[in-house]
């Protein structure tokens, strides 16, 4: 108990030293709306496919439990079919089969957990990030983020978005006379998915881990939109008993 505790005070604060440069970076780069839908229930089960299949394979989700699928319109058993391959307890966490010691010896560092990656970064951060990957030659992987410089994570969703390039594409005034390179994404090599098709692929992901990151975030707003609409009908029954009572006194 006093391990899981020590780790669940750790997650924010090694998400946020993780986040920092990549923060850092957004000071210069536009970030792109993410259109997330925490209602949208076949988005939400899509991006946690989306998840299982590409992101548990190395990060880990230890503070999120397979069970709280189920909240977004899956059963117990549609989850064990088809999410589960590291477990067959439903009330586990999702843990990546990766062992520690292995991914910190062929990655330099283990990849951090990303239970709460959306809370820490920001869904636009994260929708931007997973779009703006380009072949760089001179990364250790062969890739880098417009979002996050010198990203330590090759692009594993290349094969679906395709291969963007950095190009050159104009001048502008910097400071003084400098004259500043305008660089901009192109597309050098087409992936499986149309440009429209890789956006809603990314939107789903995105979408389950804002979800993921606060399970409960959809019924705490709908129990607040029923508070204020309680509070609203409470004001205005109080308003008509005020003017009832003090009708005769006037």
């Amino acid at each position: 108990m006093k391990t899981l505790l020590k780790n669940f005070l750790a997650a924010p604060l090694l998400a946020l030293t993780i986040a920092g440069p990549a923060m850092a970076n957004t000071e210069e780069v536009r970030l792109d709306a993410a259109p997330i839908n925490l209602r949208d229930q076949p988005s939400l089960q899509r991006g946690a496919k989306t998840f299982v299949n590409n992101c548990l394979n190395c990060h880990n989700a230890q503070f999120m439990r397979y069970s709280h699928l189920t909240q977004i319109g899956l059963t117990e058993d549609q989850v064990k079919k088809n999410l589960m391959f590291t477990t067959d307890k439903i009330a586990d966490s999702m843990v990546s089969a990766l062992d520690p010691k292995d991914a910190k010896e062929w990655f330099g560092k283990v990849p951090p957990d990303l239970t709460l990656v959306a809370r820490v970064r920001g869904a636009d951060w994260l929708y931007s990030y997973l779009r703006s990957y380009y072949r760089d030659d001179a990364s250790p992987t062969g890739w880098n983020n417009l979002v996050f410089k010198n990203v330590g994570m090759p692009h594993i969703l290349h094969e679906l978005q395709g291969t963007q390039v950095l190009t050159k594409v104009g001048e502008k005034k910097g400071h003084g006379e400098h004259m500043e390179p305008v660089m901009k994404l192109t597309m050098d090599k087409p992936g499986t998915m149309t440009p429209v098709e890789y956006d809603a692929y990314v939107t789903d992901l995105v979408n389950y881990l804002t979800y993921m990151g606060e399970p409960a975030r959809p019924q705490r707003t709908q129990l607040g939109v029923i508070a204020l609409f309680f509070l609203v009908l409470a004001f205005f029954a109080t308003l008509w008993l005020k003017n009832e009572y003090w009708k005769d006194v006037r």
